[in-house]
């Protein structure tokens, strides 16, 4: 048992009781003032705590520890024996040590019972710090390697330690806080549960009215909702596919082009879209104004409503569907394709009979993350929705309202989690159990079929429109930030640049003087944090979903996708409620900024690994493990490679989305940790246009830069031989090539 992985975690567990702080620190753990202070306080590690300031309860802490790496071999027997006394102490040191933080807080005992049980503490504790984060993960990795050597997961220790990481992290900051909120939705005006309440908030005709098909003028959000998100996904999947196909099946000359156009809107602030479908179809919108002028028709508010969310939504989440689809579309067999057409099918009878088919698990990924995105949605409802409310709207309003109603809040996000329950479901009985391998260890030689002509010109039709609008719904938004006031007076002006991202030389050097650089700064730094974890943890639960078998899979799956389910919102909130005491207390802290971005995230890359997976056939895999390689091994030299897109597309939709962000993160920001687009939005407030529009553009022209880094750093997949001159060939994924 005293094996390499064994005694690693073991002295991982040790550096965070004997030398870390056991306890969080006021200023940083990088910082060098916890050292110079000494043992007092926070800083005293947990045997110090224990020992010098009355803490006895801690003790046991660092029992089970030491229990894990010496009792096993005591246990005599088989291995299996020394496997499943290894898993009792990790479970028991990692149970005792979160446990003992949830029932003693500050001033003492946090839960009244345990007082009469154990009698009155003299002295509480502040919340868990890097000492406590160490032998956590040292206890969940020990019980990992436990369940390996007892025989699950074929004995890979990667392969466990993958499961359990995985598994806790989402439980920890996605199940806790929003089982912490929801649950609220049972709980009477007095605290106590109460099913009846939960009842009286849920079905009300404000949510389930269908006044609308009766001669009304409303129905109830929840029918608007679904309604709204079955045609934006639906829409979403018809143009991210349009765009794949032309990028990477066509001769259009303008590929890049064409690319970057295709994802403008997701690595714009929501501010933009919103103002520049006002300023060209509004009431005085330069489209309504040249129809008056031109035909005599009066100009009506047409944009807001159910027409105007839905085309800022397609505007705003066609790109995820692009993304998505374009490693599916990458991956389709060319060797398959040729084969199709040795047997007489034309160009149209090979597409609709074999690529298309192939192409069926990004196409319903595609449409449940649109789906999941459109129900989830804040900023263009909030902007555009008019008399036409949605779920997220109601919540907003639950939860800053006048009404400030958490209970409603929380049962309405429990609708929004039932919407995104069904169609998950609704994806994988779509989907069923048909295989859609697509790359084999057999190599591919052939080179992919053109596009039939109608489906190009089809394809051409609507993704060639959709990019022009773009390029004209983009001009008008960003002129904002170069006249002094948009409407009034149109004079050509740098002032909001300068007052938003001014620099000067001063005596001491260069001076940061525009107002928006502490923001700025902040949002990059911290959003650089997140993007490459959140790939990796998409990429990880991807993999072992598509190429793991153990128990609690499908809850496994689901768990990956529930926070992209709750509104932006919703998961604010909750972080609030869950991470506002001990023993996790990191509200007001840049974590809790990273964190939430990560968790919010991640289903993205999940979706994209598994839609890619799906056509990698599971051989590769197997004749890895043939040859000795370990799960690790397997993943880091044979798949990953292979995943090219699907690593691009997480690191690229984590990376923009944390740089836009708003419902999720508008209330987690603080004076210290102040983000971009809630300095956006308090300008657009103030009545600042010129400023937040300036602000987004220079957001804009950072991401276009960073995705095209991305996809170069990251590079391309080859598959095959691949002509110069042919022309399917693939551009990279975002700035590189994925031939």
């Amino acid at each position: 048992m005293r094996d390499r992985p064994l005694v690693a975690w073991f002295a991982v567990g040790c550096a965070g009781i004997a030398i870390l702080p056991w306890y969080a620190l006021a200023d940083s753990i990088f910082s060098s003032g916890w050292l110079v202070r000494g043992f007092t306080g926070e800083n005293a590690p947990l045997w110090w705590q224990a020992w010098a300031h009355g803490r006895a309860w801690l003790w046991p802490v660092a029992a089970l520890l030491v229990a894990c790496i010496a009792w096993p071999p005591r246990a005599g027997g088989s291995r299996r024996r020394q496997a499943n006394a290894l898993i009792v102490f990790a479970a028991a040191g990692f149970v005792f040590t979160l446990g003992q933080g949830f029932a003693i807080g500050p001033r003492g005992w946090s839960v009244d019972a345990a007082a009469a049980w154990f009698g009155p503490i003299t002295t509480g504790q502040p919340g868990m710090g890097t000492g406590a984060a160490m032998a956590l993960a040292s206890f969940a990795m020990l019980f990992s390697l436990g369940l390996a050597r007892r025989g699950a997961f074929k004995g890979d220790g990667f392969v466990a330690g993958s499961v359990v990481s995985v598994t806790l992290a989402v439980a920890l900051f996605t199940f806790f806080p929003v089982v912490r909120i929801l649950a609220s939705a049972f709980e009477d005006t007095a605290g106590a549960w109460s099913a009846g309440a939960f009842a009286q908030r849920a079905f009300t005709g404000k949510i389930w009215g269908l006044g609308c098909l009766g001669g009304g003028t409303r129905c109830g959000v929840a029918w608007n909702t679904l309604a709204l998100a079955l045609a934006c996904a639906t829409a979403c999947t018809a143009l991210g596919l349009a765009f794949a196909l032309i990028v990477t099946r066509s001769a259009f000359r303008y590929k890049r082009a064409l690319r970057v156009l295709s994802v403008l809107p997701i690595i714009t602030p929501p501010f933009v879209i919103g103002l520049g479908l006002i300023l060209l179809f509004g009431r005085s919108g330069l489209v309504n104004q040249f129809l008056e002028l031109a035909f005599g028709v009066v100009p009506t508010r047409w944009i807001y409503g159910f027409q105007g969310v839905l085309l800022a939504q397609v505007f705003a989440f066609t790109p995820i569907a692009f993304l998505v689809l374009i490693g599916v579309v990458e991956g389709v067999s060319p060797t398959m394709e040729e084969a199709a057409q040795t047997l007489r099918a034309d160009r149209w009878a090979t597409f609709t009979t074999v690529s298309l088919p192939l192409m069926r698990p990004g196409l319903a990924n595609a449409f449940l993350i649109s789906f999941i995105e459109s129900i989830a949605d804040f900023g263009n409802p909030i902007v555009l929705g008019g008399n036409f409310g949605v779920l997220s709207t109601e919540v907003f309003f639950s939860v800053v309202g006048a009404q400030l109603d958490q209970g409603r809040a929380a049962t309405l996000g429990l609708i929004l989690l039932g919407f995104a329950l069904a169609a998950f479901f609704l994806q994988r009985r779509a989907l069923g159990r048909r295989v859609y391998t697509a790359l084999s260890g057999k190599g591919d030689a052939g080179l992919p079929t053109p596009l039939p002509d109608a489906a190009r010109r089809a394809c051409y039709a609507v993704a060639l429109p959709w990019a022009a609008l773009t390029i004209v719904i983009y001009a008008m938004a960003l002129a904002g930030g170069f006249v002094e006031t948009w409407g009034r007076d149109y004079t050509p002006t740098l002032r909001h640049y300068v007052k938003a991202f001014g620099v000067e030389w001063g005596a001491h050097g260069l001076l940061w003087t525009g107002a928006a650089w502490n923001s700025f700064w902040t949002t990059v730094r911290l959003s650089a944090i997140a993007a490459p974890l959140t790939a990796a943890l998409g990429i990880l639960a991807a993999w072992l979903i598509t190429r793991q078998r153990f128990v609690g899979r499908s809850a496994f799956e689901f768990g990956t996708m529930l926070s992209f389910a709750i509104p932006g919102t919703v998961i604010g909130v909750s972080y609030i409620l869950a991470f506002n005491v001990p023993p996790l207390e990191i509200t007001g802290t840049a974590i809790i900024l990273v964190v939430c971005n990560v968790f919010r995230n991640m289903p993205v890359g999940v979706r994209a690994g598994m839609a890619s997976m799906s056509q990698i056939d599971a051989s590769l895999d197997e004749a890895s493990g043939t040859l000795g390689a370990r799960g690790w091994t397997t993943l880091r030299t044979i798949l990953l490679p292979l995943l090219r897109p699907a690593i691009v597309a997480a690191l690229v939709y984590s990376f923009v989305r944390a740089m836009t962000t708003l419902s999720a993160v508008i209330f987690l920001v603080s004076a210290e940790y102040e983000w971009a687009t809630t300095y956006i939005i308090n300008r657009v407030v103030n009545g600042d246009y010129g400023v937040a529009i300036a602000y987004s553009s220079v957001l804009i022209v950072l991401m276009v830069v960073v995705i095209a880094l991305i996809g170069w750093l990251v590079g391309e997949r080859r598959l095959g031989r691949r002509g110069a001159a042919a022309p399917g060939r693939g551009v990279g994924q975002l700035g590189g090539s994925a031939a």
